[in-house]
């Protein structure tokens, strides 16, 4: 069991540094095929994209996991993937909340948004009209 252990860490080793190897090459020919013919700068080697990859890391926090935020393990909310929490979050508190409370929550919802929202829409009793187009 232990050598299936070390074998794993030592494939995610080499993955690893597989991708770091061929990010570092993908930003150093983008760099060298456009930066000095448009801004004049010098070309750079396998080092500084590699120095590049890792500042961009520690700036904006891509290549993946990490999150935006601070987030361990999870993606920001730019990407759309904490919407679905906040969401299931207010409806376990919306489910919590007295009669009372609630008409207090839409009311203070209302104030602030300007208008009734989804959550208590007017009842219409006249049928809709029938649409019709003609060609």
């Amino acid at each position: 069991m232990k050598r299936f252990w070390i074998r794993r860490g030592l494939k995610f080793f080499a993955f690893g540094l597989l991708f770091m190897t061929l990010a570092s090459l993908a930003v150093m020919g983008l760099w060298n095929a456009l930066l000095p013919a448009l801004f004049a700068v010098p070309a750079i080697g396998f080092g500084q994209a590699l120095g590049l990859l890792v500042l961009s890391r520690i700036l904006f926090g891509g290549f993946g996991r990490g999150g935006w935020g601070g987030r361990p393990g999870g993606h920001g909310a730019w990407r759309g993937d904490g919407r679905a929490d906040w969401k299931q979050k207010m409806e376990e508190r919306w489910k919590n909340l007295t009669p009372e409370q609630r008409d207090k929550m839409r009311q203070r919802w209302e104030s602030k948004c300007g208008g009734r929202g989804r959550w208590e829409r007017p009842q219409t009793t006249e049928p809709a009209e029938p649409t019709t187009t003609s060609l």
